[in-house]
């Protein structure tokens, strides 16, 4: 069945644009369950290939601010799902928002699309809309275009996110966990209405076979309007914590929020920084007229206590879907990785690693697999813990991040400040660097064998310099890649040594049986 029971006799061909974040990585499957056709619009259909679901669903390649790439998308098309948001790209961030919709909407006419369903914020009543955040009036901006376009429209209104993964719910769970005494903003006393991840996609799903006529906003949230300071409160019961005493202080700024919301928990303070924005004024439903299209179900919308208690469980049983980093960091390289010998794009710094181990390819291959999170990088913890913080510091995303799965990686899953990029299941992982630099960076690792048919793991560190200063951000750190970069390739054979051994295969006691480092240059 679909998402609670939903199911409807006419299969439409829909038509997601942000499927690789975390909603729309989740509307997917649920538009399959309610046996409707699927195509997923991306920049990167690569992002998508390892979902379960990948199979099922069509990909195109696109963006959203290239008209001849959504009109492509569009052809044939019911319902057009809009789950797109320049959150924090830079300071024109509102003009990319309103050209994608207003393209988006132009399209989708063209091609007679049904209906055109988008997902934004709840904003508060009688504020001017001058006082809203940036982010929060670009996204009501974003569902007025839709709502004044010739396509017919639902835009759906919510607040706070609560499901396993959420970025909202990251920042309620690691502020609850990590801070029995707070220190707080004075948004901590603004009401608001939390909703179900579960109940998003519902009303999502269900908006797909909304009567012609139907073209406006709906405002959608749980049954339970809280304070933020009433959410944590909420949330050390469920989790079993010890109750929290919470101080507010009004000299926190949204700025200064996010920066203290960025040390604490793992959301970077440029996502932060809309969230803590979106609270400073009463965010709450002023109507529930979507049930008259959505019919409400026994206990649902869910409360707030039993939607956390399921998003926990899923995060303790590992079964996290998608995660509010599924998306790629804004401003994030996206350039392809140079090839090398033959890349032409000027100076390439390399650092490569080669190991023989005595264990099989595939052991080798669940340790590299494994890297990163709580498993750690396999070489001075300190060093990587240094390297997030500075990270964090000037505006990056710091190693908080973690993973989405303690054992498997897909191609778009972030890891720590890395983002996978290329998987060959077995043989090769390739991460790219989202951290702060002043170029673009690549590590990669691979499991296979050498001329002899010995296992071997290679490595290789590569950075593309961006002018002057990247080239003297590579020889400054330099001194410093033997022991991180061939620490991390000697632990990582040593650990999968280890697992051999534990199954009583003999090995060396270091699991290694010859070393060679390459270190240079090409230009």
């Amino acid at each position: 069945m679909g998402t609670d029971g939903q199911r409807d006799a006419k299969q439409l061909h829909c038509l997601v644009a942000g499927a690789s974040g975390y909603i729309g990585g989740r509307l997917v499957p649920e538009l399959l369950e309610a046996r409707h056709r699927v195509r997923c619009l991306a920049r990167s259909p690569a992002k998508l290939r390892d979902h379960p679901w990948a199979g099922d669903a069509e990909t195109v390649q696109g963006d959203v601010t290239d008209a001849d790439s959504v009109a492509g998308a569009m052809r044939g098309i019911d319902v057009a799902y809009y789950l797109v948001h320049a959150l924090g790209s830079g300071s024109r961030f509102e003009e990319t928002d309103r050209r994608a919709a207003q393209i988006f909407a132009e399209q989708a006419h063209a091609a007679g699309v049904r209906r055109i369903v988008y997902l934004g914020g709840l904003t508060p009543r009688g504020v001017p809309e001058s006082s809203l955040s940036p982010h929060l009036r670009s996204r009501a901006e974003v569902g007025q275009i839709f709502l004044d376009g010739a396509v017919s429209a639902t835009v759906l209104r919510a607040a706070v996110v609560i499901g396993s993964g959420s970025a909202s719910f990251e920042m309620l769970r690691y502020l609850t966990e990590r801070l029995p005494v707070m220190v707080t903003p004075s948004w901590v006393h603004t009401r608001t209405q939390p909703i179900g991840v579960r109940d998003v996609l519902r009303y999502l799903v269900g908006s797909a076979t909304m009567p012609d006529d139907v073209d406006r906003a709906f405002d959608i949230g749980g049954p339970d309007v809280l304070t933020y300071r009433e959410m944590m409160r909420g949330y050390a019961t469920v989790a079993g914590l010890r109750r929290r005493l919470i101080v507010p202080v009004p000299v926190l700024t949204p700025r200064l929020s996010s920066h203290w919301v960025g040390l604490v928990t793992p959301v970077p303070a440029s996502i932060a920084r809309p969230l803590t924005e979106s609270l400073r004024h009463e965010v709450v439903c002023h109507e529930h007229d979507i049930a008259q299209y959505v019919p409400d179900l026994p206990g649902r919308p869910l409360p707030f206590g039993k939607a956390l208690s399921l998003a926990l469980r899923r995060v303790r049983e590992a079964q996290v879907a998608t995660r509010w980093s599924s998306a790629s960091v804004p401003g994030a390289p996206s350039d392809p990785l140079p090839t090398d010998p033959d890349w032409a794009g000027g100076s390439l710094y390399k650092d490569e690693r080669h190991l023989s181990v005595d264990v099989s390819p595939q052991e080798l291959w669940k340790v590299i697999e494994g890297i990163g999170g709580d498993n750690g990088w396999y070489s001075l913890p300190l060093a990587w813990a240094v390297r997030g913080w500075l990270d964090r510091f000037i505006g990056g995303v710091g190693l908080r991040r973690g993973r989405r799965d303690a054992e498997l990686l897909r191609v778009g899953d972030s890891l720590d400040f890395w983002r996978v990029e290329e998987i060959e299941r077995g043989q090769l992982l390739r991460l790219r660097a989202e951290m702060r630099l002043p170029g673009l960076a690549w590590l990669e690792m691979y499991a296979g064998t050498d001329d002899e048919g010995r296992t071997c793991y290679r490595q290789r560190a590569l950075f593309h310099p961006r002018g002057l200063l990247g080239h003297a951000y590579w020889w400054s750190v330099a001194p410093f890649h033997a022991p991180v970069f061939g620490g991390m390739a000697r632990n990582i054979t040593q650990a999968a040594a280890k697992g051999m051994s534990a199954r009583g295969t003999a090995s060396r006691p270091d699991g290694t049986r010859r070393l060679r480092i390459v270190r240079r240059m090409r230009r």
